[in-house]
C-alpha cells in the first residue's frame, strides 16, 4: 500500500510540474488534484498511527521516486541514491508490533 500512495503522491506533484516547467495543458491540473486526494485518502487506510505511518511512508517514498528517475525521467540512479533508499527503507520501516 505505500507503494501505491507513494505513486499518487508523485503524479499529483508531477502532472503540475510538466505544466509549469514544461507548458504541458492546464488540463493536467485536474488528474493532479484527483491523484493528490487519493493520496490522502490511501494515507488514511494504513493501519499503524499516523507517526508510523508517516515513517514508514518515507522509506517506499523515497525508493518510488528513485524508480520514477530512472523509468519516468530517464536519470540512472547512483550508487549513494541507492544505497540511501535501501538505508531510509530499512530504518524507516513499521515495527511488527503497535
Amino acid at each position: 500500500m505505500f507503494i501505491a500512495t507513494a505513486v499518487a503522491e508523485i503524479v499529483g506533484c508531477y502532472l503540475p510540474w510538466l505544466w509549469l516547467k514544461q507548458g504541458k495543458p492546464g488540463w493536467l491540473l485536474l488528474p493532479a488534484a484527483v491523484s493528490l486526494a487519493l493520496f490522502a485518502w490511501l494515507l488514511t487506510l494504513h493501519p499503524s498511527a499516523a507517526g508510523r505511518t508517516y515513517a514508514a511512508y518515507g522509506g517506499a517514498y523515497i525508493a518510488v521516486a528513485l524508480i520514477w528517475l530512472w523509468q519516468v525521467d530517464g536519470v540512472t540512479p547512483t550508487r549513494w541514491d541507492l544505497l540511501g533508499a535501501g538505508i531510509a527503507i530499512i530504518v524507516l520501516q513499521p515495527p511488527l508490533h503497535r
